[in-house]
């Protein structure tokens, strides 16, 4: 198999020819058809996530086809076409999977993080952890659904029943949450880079009924905001943004330092909530919904040895929807 190795952090990744790995018990071998690049693959990639495994194959939005079946499998054939998400172990065990938060699992294993990914022609999975994809999508458009659409889902759902919603970072979960936010009946307000006139008419496309700088005020007080941009100076400019009782939420695994703010930017029952990873349960709920809307995707292809550049184009903001590697 080929595929791009992380050897050590900060560094770009390399180009290598490996040996096409074996399912153990209870995993599957997946032959990749596609890897959309997460923000969260460069948090990897430039240390902002610590200790990772290495050398390392990044990846976590992955569809491929079933190739081969480790012992104990019975629920997928030869051939299926399954997804591989962020979340790809839990303990099973511990008080938050007994309680039905295995996102918060305190032994978990994360795909493209301590578990080998996909920026690979193949794969190995825990099947428990696969999801199967609509056949209303291809390969590449679904592959987004696997990171920016599981987390963009769980966190409008955080955000509870606001109508007025505002949507900080315009980029791959935001597109797709917009389109479900519409489908809701909701009001989108987006919030870009200042003078990012791509995302802004990219935001209005989706049915953004207000686009501006993220410095700026909108017309109304939000219900609600969701932000997806890893920018800690954010997060008091949205409460700024948001009514008394209104929710935050924080949709990334990272974001830099927030930085000191007047408590009467909090005061009112305003809520600060951060999103950690996803469960099993939000993939069955969002691949259905995805399916009856449907969520159309908005993609950019690389082969796979580009790696590279496409965490670039995503480091500086250069893209339209996500990066999708084709192997």
């Amino acid at each position: 198999m080929k595929a791009m190795v992380l050897t050590a952090q900060r560094r770009p990744l390399v180009l290598r020819e490996l040996p096409t790995p074996s399912p153990g018990p209870g995993q599957v071998l997946v032959e990749v058809s596609a890897c959309a690049v997460c923000r969260t693959d460069l948090h990897v990639v430039e240390g902002d996530l610590p200790s990772p495994k290495l050398p390392l194959i990044p990846g976590h939005e992955i569809v491929g086809r079933v190739m081969a079946l480790g012992d104990g499998v019975e629920h997928l054939r030869k051939g299926a076409r399954i997804g591989i998400p962020w979340l790809g172990h839990t303990c099973g065990c511990c008080p938050f999977c007994a309680s039905g938060r295995e996102n918060l699992c305190d032994a978990p294993g994360f795909t493209g993080y301590q578990i080998d990914g996909g920026f690979a022609t193949h794969t190995v999975a825990d099947a428990g952890y696969c999801f199967p994809i609509p056949e209303t999508y291809d390969d590449v458009h679904a592959a987004p659904l696997l990171c920016a659409g599981l987390i963009g889902y769980r966190s409008l759902r955080i955000a509870g029943s606001a109508e007025r919603l505002g949507i900080y970072g315009f980029g791959a979960a935001a597109h797709i949450v917009a389109q479900i936010a519409r489908a809701e009946g909701r009001r989108i307000f987006a919030f870009t880079r200042a003078g990012d006139r791509a995302a802004q008419d990219f935001a209005s496309s989706l049915g953004a009924e207000w686009v501006g700088g993220s410095d700026e005020q909108p017309p109304k007080l939000l219900d609600a905001a969701i932000i997806f941009a890893p920018v800690g100076s954010l997060v008091p400019a949205a409460l700024r943004a948001t009514q008394k009782g209104g929710t935050v939420v924080l949709g990334g695994i990272h974001m830099s330092a927030i930085p000191q703010m007047p408590y009467e930017v909090l005061w009112g029952e305003r809520v600060v909530r951060s999103v950690a990873n996803l469960t099993r349960e939000d993939g069955r709920q969002f691949m259905s919904l995805a399916e009856r809307l449907p969520i159309e995707t908005t993609v950019e292809l690389f082969p796979l040895h580009a790696a590279n550049v496409a965490l670039d184009r995503l480091r500086a903001g250069q893209l339209t929807g996500a990066a999708v590697l084709i192997p």
